[in-house]
């Protein structure tokens, strides 16, 4: 028996008759549908027991799409999961740098690790790769130009002292002076 993690939680999947046997507590040829073995099973209602058995078969079916998936097309999909993160965190206002900064940069170590064999893809990731770096850049660029604009102009202090600055952006002194 292994099981799967998802969102929801973690669910025990029925191993595939092609698992080897001798597990304690499974049965030999034992069906991805077959959850009466399972601690509880007895204790669900019809209802239940029908639900549990459409998730075994539809786990069992995921299960078998992706392995008749290139892994090179699932890993192509994880990492452009791993631009939208990035994406996200670029786009707020303000923007997280930071939190961008570790997913752009969890994409760059994928993408540099496997060159020529993330087959159709490749191009592609590097581009959205190389899109990614250039905002982080450009937007990093922007808010350190901010955060030195209000000293610039008489604002507060950046620790947030309260030191007057009677100079304006010339640097002349107060006129009430």
């Amino acid at each position: 028996m292994s099981s799967l993690w998802t969102p929801g939680g973690e669910h025990r999947v029925p191993r595939e008759p092609s698992e080897p046997a001798g597990r304690e507590g499974e049965e030999e040829g034992a069906g991805p549908a077959d959850l009466s073995d399972l601690p509880g099973y007895d204790e669900l209602t019809p209802d239940q027991r029908e639900q549990a058995e459409a998730l075994a078969r539809e786990l069992t079916e995921a299960r078998q799409r992706i392995a008749e998936t290139p892994a090179s097309e699932v890993v192509a999909n994880h990492v452009m999961g791993l631009y939208e993160l990035a994406a996200i965190h670029l786009s707020g206002q303000p923007p997280a740098l930071a939190e961008a900064q570790v997913a752009i940069d969890a994409m760059a170590a994928v993408v540099t690790a496997l060159p020529g064999r993330l087959g159709v893809n490749e191009k592609t990731l590097r581009d959205a790769l190389q899109q990614l770096q250039m905002a982080f850049v450009q937007l990093k660029a922007a808010d350190e130009a901010g955060a030195e604009e209000p000293r610039a102009q008489g604002g507060p202090e950046p620790d947030g002292g309260d030191a007057e600055d009677t100079t304006d952006a010339t640097g002349a002194g107060d006129p009430a002076d």
